[in-house]
């Protein structure tokens, strides 16, 4: 095994050993009907990352148990007619207090984030919501928080502050000393005819007063500038952010699912998925998730639980 690989799997070690010393989070788990998705939610829970609420067709999900060996006699049960209605009675759970988090099972993401952002019964705030990947880079020193992949198609100026704030409240969770945050475009001038540099001057200024908090924002910043600080020498660009950012905000969801993708299945990135900005966190995982993968996800979302439990508690103080 190559010293990054290595590295890497220090990496999410590390990560899962914090969450592990946390409470497991209740998560209500929408659709757990083929064997990849019950899988992660078992393993999760064997390792204390997560106290499971399965919510399907019960002769599905215990179909699927069977068959592949998987013990899920001490898991709580809900019954559910179809994936809709397992994704609308998980955010439900959510709605009572039952659960701290969501997981996604082998339903479609457009059917579970339907659920949670329903007018009436769904669970959104104020904050917009929006996607981050956690990203382990083989041969990168920090993780990488890139958002949005997976939620916002084109978002605005408005949508991005509450895009960046999300991850920066991410980065806190899992006690990130230094907030770095690099708002990307396809290069590091302000050109009036290329939204994105325009955006990302908006966005530095918004921190400035106040608007957005906790991190330090550059930006507009091509991806080398954003990343390497020898491309930031080049280039000559002074800034507590170029050539060192760790988290990495791209102007569209292609831009970010391109970019995740390449890094993932070019460079043998892991990348951990979770949404943010609704009452509780929700897990994403995809189908080409690893175990590993899977795992990572659950405890990012167990750290951003707890964050929100102790600012909950300093709020009542």
């Amino acid at each position: 095994m190559g010293k990054d690989a290595l590295r890497s799997k220090e990496r999410y070690e590390r990560l899962l050993r914090h969450a592990q010393g946390l409470p497991p989070v209740t998560t209500a788990v929408a659709h757990p009907c083929d064997e990849i998705s019950l899988k992660g939610a078992v393993e999760a829970a064997r390792l204390g990352l997560i106290a499971p609420i399965l919510v399907g067709p019960l002769e599905r999900v215990r179909g699927v148990a069977e068959q592949a060996g998987l013990d899920i006699s001490g898991f709580p049960l809900k019954e559910s007619a179809h994936s809709h209605d397992s994704a609308e009675k998980a955010v439900e759970l959510v709605r009572e207090g039952k659960a701290e988090a969501l997981m996604k099972g082998s339903l479609h993401t457009d059917e579970l984030m339907a659920a949670v952002v329903a007018r009436e019964t769904g669970i959104r705030t104020a904050r917009r919501i929006s996607h981050c990947f956690v990203m382990d880079v083989p041969g990168h020193k920090d993780p990488l928080i890139i958002t949005d992949a997976a939620v916002n198609i084109a978002p605005d100026l408005e949508a991005k502050a509450d895009i960046v704030q999300n991850a920066i409240d991410l980065a806190h969770a899992l006690r990130s000393p230094d907030v770095r945050v690099a708002i990307l475009s396809a290069m590091e001038t302000i050109n009036p005819k290329v939204p994105s540099t325009i955006e990302a001057a908006a966005l530095c200024k918004m921190a400035d007063r106040g608007q957005i908090t906790g991190g330090i924002l550059d930006g507009p910043l091509a991806l080398d500038n954003a990343i390497s600080e020898e491309a930031a020498a080049i280039k000559e660009i002074v800034s507590p952010v170029a050539g060192r950012a760790n988290v990495l905000v791209v102007p569209d969801l292609e831009a970010g699912n391109m970019l995740a993708k390449s890094l993932s299945f070019l460079a043998g990135a892991d990348a951990a998925g979770i949404v943010l900005g609704a009452r509780v966190p929700i897990i994403l995982t995809s189908r080409a998730d690893t175990v590993i993968t899977r795992l990572a996800s659950c405890a990012v979302a167990s750290l951003v639980a707890e964050s929100r439990r102790r600012s909950a508690a300093a709020a009542i103080r």
